[in-house]
């Protein structure tokens, strides 16, 4: 089991703090690449990867300063103000390298359930679900219909039949061969000039061919929040933070 975190963007919408990636936001003294590598470390995955890009110096001088170890890789995508695309495919040697993969989202501030379920998640392909939300166009939506994923997006198609609708919190697990699938979807985007894409249009892609090979773990009521708007830092830190539960010792592995 690996994990890779997609951690290159400039977030442009934090006016505020537009001179550091928003993977080293912190949140009561911790960043959240710090959080990230924690939980990873204490539900016993080590093995990391980081698709890093803007101010991509500052990752690295944080990963020295944390001192984990194993040191998570690290992978410059210099396009960095394309499409999430690019990110994930500059990972692709990451997919392809074998083993089942966690594709996390650096900028989340979340509670270490949420690596949980996904771990002990019977599904090897696996997306999480938050039934709790605000509709609206911001949101990557995940739809189902008696139980099958049916559509991932932001913008739901008209006419689109589904008996749930939740959102995506940008964390996804992947078996060997769906990681290699995904490896080789990325390369057919950045083949057809489609840089531009997010990475969510790749895993729709590969959800829609084959939704019988997906399930998802419904997360509602556990506390975590993507970081876009100056507003969800507010958010995070008066709302979120004080939700979230410690981890004392590593939890056991799941049985992956």
């Amino acid at each position: 089991m690996r994990a890779l975190i997609l951690a290159a963007g400039r977030g442009k919408r934090l006016t505020n703090h537009h001179n550091q990636p928003k993977c080293l936001l912190e949140f009561d003294g911790r960043s959240l690449l710090e959080r990230h590598l924690l939980i990873l470390s204490q539900l016993g995955v080590q093995n990391v990867a980081i698709a890093t890009g803007y101010q991509a110096e500052q990752v690295e001088q944080a990963l020295d300063r944390l001192a984990f170890l194993p040191r998570p890789q690290t992978v410059y995508n210099a396009d960095f103000n394309a499409g999430s695309i690019v990110s994930l495919w500059s990972l692709r040697d990451q997919l392809r390298a074998g083993g089942e993969v966690l594709l996390m989202d650096a900028d989340v501030l979340y509670d270490y359930r949420l690596g949980q379920r996904l771990l002990q998640s019977p599904h090897r392909n696996c997306f999480l679900l938050d039934r709790d939300f605000e509709p609206g166009e911001e949101p990557v939506k995940l739809c189902l219909r008696e139980g099958l994923l049916v559509e991932f997006r932001k913008q739901i198609p008209a006419g689109l039949h589904y008996d749930t609708i939740g959102e995506s919190v940008g964390f996804f697990r992947f078996s060997e061969a769906m990681a290699s699938r995904l490896a080789d979807r990325c390369q057919n985007y950045i083949d057809q000039s489609r840089q531009e894409a997010p990475h969510e249009e790749a895993l729709r892609d590969l959800l829609l061919a084959t939704p019988e090979r997906f399930g998802i773990e419904d997360i509602t009521g556990l506390p975590w929040i993507e970081i876009d708007f100056p507003g969800d830092i507010q958010q995070a830190k008066n709302l979120i933070l004080p939700q979230l539960r410690f981890l004392d010792s590593p939890v056991p592995r799941a049985k992956i």
